[in-house]
């Protein structure tokens, strides 16, 4: 075996697409996501998954922070985003663009993100890195999803927990 650089990387990347279509859009809003370093690392995520956007609100950095925009490796200039003060203004738009929206947070009535049936147009809301998605926005959310967790640790970092749920869905069908 070999690494695959350059050329090779591009095309292998290339016949992957066109093997494995997109088959849901995916719309990702940060509540109050504090540190810069999860911000960038979300960015990332996006450009990798080709999420369709990421809304930023409240006090989420954006990409004029000088560590976001490293850690996201300019990716900001490829993936669309927004600033959008309010979260609760930006799922009221994603809801009326027919968007169902899906809390990444432990509730009472959380389903295990691996047993949805996931929509064609899927947003996901995930919080700040202490404090969550808060109780005013999981009002406005159509369901909460959680991560199972079988270590002592009670949950995934925002970047890691966002990822794994994002290529759970753009991977939802494959190969079957």
């Amino acid at each position: 075996m070999k690494p695959l650089r350059g050329t090779e990387l591009k095309r292998f990347h290339r016949e992957v697409r066109r093997e494995f279509p997109l088959a849901h859009r995916i719309v990702a809003i940060l509540q109050s996501v504090e540190y810069p370093v999860n911000v960038g690392s979300i960015f990332r995520i996006a450009d990798a998954a080709a999420l369709d956007e990421l809304i930023l609100c409240g006090i989420t950095p954006t990409p004029e922070n000088p560590t976001v925009a490293k850690v996201g490796r300019g990716k900001h200039a490829r993936v669309p985003w927004r600033y959008v003060a309010d979260t609760a203004d930006a799922i009221r738009e994603v809801k009326a663009e027919g968007y169902r929206v899906y809390a990444l947070e432990l509730t009472a009535d959380a389903v295990p993100y691996h047993a949805v049936d996931w929509p064609e147009k899927v947003c996901l809301v995930v919080g700040h890195e202490d404090h969550g998605v808060t109780k005013a926005t999981l009002a406005l959310c159509d369901e909460a999803v959680f991560i199972p967790m079988w270590g002592k640790g009670a949950s995934l970092n925002v970047h890691v927990a966002l990822g794994v749920v994002v290529y759970h869905i753009r991977t939802q069908g494959l190969g079957q």
